[in-house]
């Protein structure tokens, strides 16, 4: 009996999904990169061509994230394990 992920990862990239999962993925991992607190004051709203938005609560969140904005990106695409995410935008 064969394992179901092996044949599941072919199909997605033969079928060109496997970028869509992935950024997927990476809406879903960012409460746990970003831990609780900002998480409750940034939530993704859209993921395309690797450009990651946000959408914050306040100005001032937007502007504190915009400056850990690398440290993010480099943190989900560690979770991720590839890379992913190029850019976040917040809105």
């Amino acid at each position: 009996m064969q394992h179901i992920g092996g044949p599941l990862k072919k199909f997605l990239k033969s079928s060109g999904l496997e970028k869509g999962v992935a950024q997927q993925n990476a809406m879903e991992a960012w409460a746990n990169v970003v831990g609780e607190n900002v998480s409750k004051n940034a939530v993704p709203v859209d993921v395309q061509h690797g450009i990651l938005t946000i959408k914050t609560e306040t100005p001032a969140w937007r502007q504190e994230l915009h400056f850990q904005k690398k440290i993010i990106v480099e943190n989900l695409n560690k979770k991720l394990n590839k890379k992913v995410i190029k850019d976040i935008r917040f809105i």
